[in-house]
């Protein structure tokens, strides 16, 4: 087989839908539009949520609360999870990732200090509870905010 005998697969192509090209074709003169009216006029329509002047949806809603579109979300790791990694490693965004902890690393890393900690590891993050810091130096690691 060469590259010029390749052929889709039969009926999965179909020729486009030419609109405005004879009365035989089932959509000529007004090109499947009807008469007149907003929808038949070029750049008609209307815009989304617009309900013909009714007062739409999302306007007879009440709204409540604030949010913050600068916060920032952080991916939250315990510090029991870090026990699975061997002394001595270097715990960080990256490896946390790669290891399946996390699926995304979010705007940042916070660790949490839920747990126990046996291992001793240098664990780099954005932030980190009271308790998580005390858990890692007790147990001889390092601390380090990136």
């Amino acid at each position: 087989m060469k590259l010029h005998e390749l052929t889709p697969a039969e009926g999965s192509r179909r020729a486009r839908n030419r609109v405005g090209r004879g009365l035989g074709s089932g959509n000529g003169k007004t090109s499947g539009r009807g008469m007149k009216g907003q929808n038949a006029r070029s750049g008609g329509g209307v815009r989304t949520g617009f309900e013909g002047g009714q007062m739409p949806l999302y306007r007879r809603l009440p709204k409540r609360g604030f949010k913050n579109i600068w916060a920032k979300e952080y991916a939250e790791v315990n510090v029991e999870t870090l026990n699975r990694f061997e002394d001595g490693t270097t715990v960080d965004p990256v490896l946390l990732v790669e290891s399946g902890i996390l699926k995304n690393v979010c705007d940042g890393i916070r660790i949490l200090g839920n747990g126990e900690l046996k291992k001793k590891l240098t664990v780099r993050a954005n932030g980190f509870t009271k308790s998580a810091e005390e858990k890692i130096t007790a147990a001889g690691g390092k601390v380090e905010v990136i």
